[in-house]
């Protein structure tokens, strides 16, 4: 019975009390990665923190657009095209050849106005024939000084301008209701203001003064015509078919200061595609200076991240060097070091940032250049903190038995320091410099905001916000700023979330 039992008892593996198979030993490191992605939060965090790092260095890689490549389109934009006045006061037009200042001018005008035909001026006697309430003529000993009047002599479109003894016989026989004048030897006919030779027509007489806004412009008549009837019946706009057939549209703008009014022709420009909504080719639309938005978030990720991890890496490096030199060696050191690290503290970062800022910008620095700046300043001002922490977990390590013993074992003190000392510090480190990310690159977005961090072309989530510079473009563009804005809340929320995970995978008592 004894030998049956024993025969159907199958036969069981014996371990030995000191073999490595009766228990599964997990390595610190493995306990605190198990630990961390028991932490749902954590790997939220983490996954994140991935989408984001995947967003901003592999999709500026396939997007199809540089971060500053600009693009174009035509639209219809209103240009100055002429200035325009009604000629309300007598101009003067001095003879060719006679001297006849402004004074002169001033004192015939005076005359002109209490109805005198004679005025003195530096012992000269002149004299004025009055034609009508819009016009006068100087003369001095019966020479033709000069006349003033209301109304203009223009050439017409392609001809001479009539010369100054043709001018003022025109205008003198409008006065008198003529219809034909002798000048130069030429008989000129008048038809309801236009001057004619031989059947064509060479001037025509009108009160309105057009001055082209562009000397490439040539303002011909047909124009001023319909310009004037438009203004004769107060319209504001106007549409005009050119010789070529062209047509454009015109608006009217007066400006009561200066009398003047303002002709906008309505043209297709070609300019940069700005503010265009999401569509296929650019999904997130166009920035300011039609960039595509999408691929200036993609690089803004890029600079932004680089930037957060450039600058805590400097602050970690300074702070464990003066923080490990405090904590190990008290004393002066000691002293010397916290009274550094106080100064520091005491050093207003912001206004000290934005003088900076000020001073960069004064020395027109290139965009890369100002962005190094920013690192090696931001991470300057940002050690002292790490260095307490460093220092504090230093000052409770170095009592401990296993640097007593590296001390009789005879270990350097540079090795005591950063092989046995710092490497138990590395876990708060590692907690620190996490959560120290997220507020690094919102300090960088501030600065870019305010127009003191990364300078165009590059771009970043701080500066393409700044392009929302005015309350009209924020109500009206959501599509400019607020990508930009989930880009560092999903971010910052994601190192936060993986922070708060690793200090609970490297001290689980916290979560008690």
């Amino acid at each position: 019975m004894s030998e049956n039992t024993q025969n159907t008892t199958p036969n069981k593996e014996q371990y030995s009390l000191n073999d490595d198979r009766r228990v599964k030993v997990l390595s610190p490191g493995a306990l605190v990665a198990k630990r961390f992605f028991r932490n749902r939060l954590a790997v939220v965090g983490l996954s994140m923190l991935v989408a984001m790092f995947i967003f901003s260095f592999i999709g500026g890689l396939v997007s199809p657009y540089g971060q500053d490549e600009q693009f174009y389109t035509y639209a219809e934009m209103s240009k100055e095209y002429v200035g325009v006045t009604r000629n309300d006061t007598l101009r003067f037009v001095v003879a060719d050849g006679q001297d006849f200042g402004s004074i002169a001018q001033s004192k015939a005008l005076n005359a002109f106005k209490k109805g005198e035909t004679e005025f003195v001026y530096k012992d000269v006697a002149y004299t004025l024939d009055i034609l009508s309430d819009d016009m006068y003529v100087v003369k001095k000993g019966g020479t033709i000084l000069g006349y003033a009047a209301r109304d203009l002599v223009n050439p017409a479109d392609g001809a001479a301008a009539l010369s100054f003894h043709a001018k003022l016989a025109g205008l003198t026989a409008m006065v008198n209701d003529e219809t034909e004048f002798t000048a130069d030897g030429e008989t000129y006919q008048l038809d309801d203001g236009d001057v004619k030779l031989g059947g064509d027509t060479v001037a025509y007489i009108s009160r309105l003064v057009v001055s082209a806004a562009d000397p490439s412009i040539v303002v011909t008549r047909d124009f001023k015509e319909r310009l004037e009837e438009t203004l004769d019946a107060n319209g504001v706009k106007f549409n005009y078919t050119d010789e070529a057939g062209n047509t454009a549209e015109y608006d009217i703008v007066y400006d009561a200061s200066t009398k003047v009014w303002s002709v906008k022709q309505m043209t297709a420009t070609y300019i940069y595609d700005r503010y265009a909504a999401p569509s296929k080719e650019h999904w997130l639309g166009t920035d300011t200076n039609g960039m595509d938005m999408l691929t200036r978030l993609m690089y803004g990720g890029r600079v932004s991240l680089i930037i957060g991890f450039i600058v805590v890496f400097m602050e970690t490096a300074l702070g464990v060097l003066f923080g490990g030199l405090s904590g190990y060696f008290g004393g002066w050191v000691d002293n010397v070091i916290m009274r550094v690290v106080d100064v520091f503290y005491c050093i207003p970062s912001m206004p000290v940032i934005i003088i900076i800022g000020a001073a960069m910008d004064a020395m027109h620095l290139d965009s890369w250049t100002r962005m190094i700046y920013l690192m090696l300043i931001l991470g300057f001002l940002g050690w002292p903190s790490i260095a307490r922490l460093v220092r504090g977990q230093i000052l409770s390590l170095r009592e401990q038995e296993f640097m007593m013993a590296t001390e009789a074992c005879g270990i350097k003190v540079r090795h005591r320091i950063f092989r046995h000392l710092i490497p138990n510090v590395i876990p708060q480190l590692i907690v620190v410099c996490t959560m120290g990310l997220g507020s690094t690159i919102l300090t960088e977005a501030t600065l870019s905001f305010l127009g003191l961090g990364v300078k165009y072309p590059f771009a970043s989530w701080g500066n393409i916000i700044n392009d929302v510079n005015n309350a009209y473009v924020m109500t009206n563009y959501l599509f400019i700023w607020i990508p930009a804005g989930i880009c560092l809340l999903i971010t910052v929320l994601g190192f936060n979330f993986v922070g708060d995970g690793l200090r609970d995978a490297f001290d689980p008592k916290m979560k008690r």
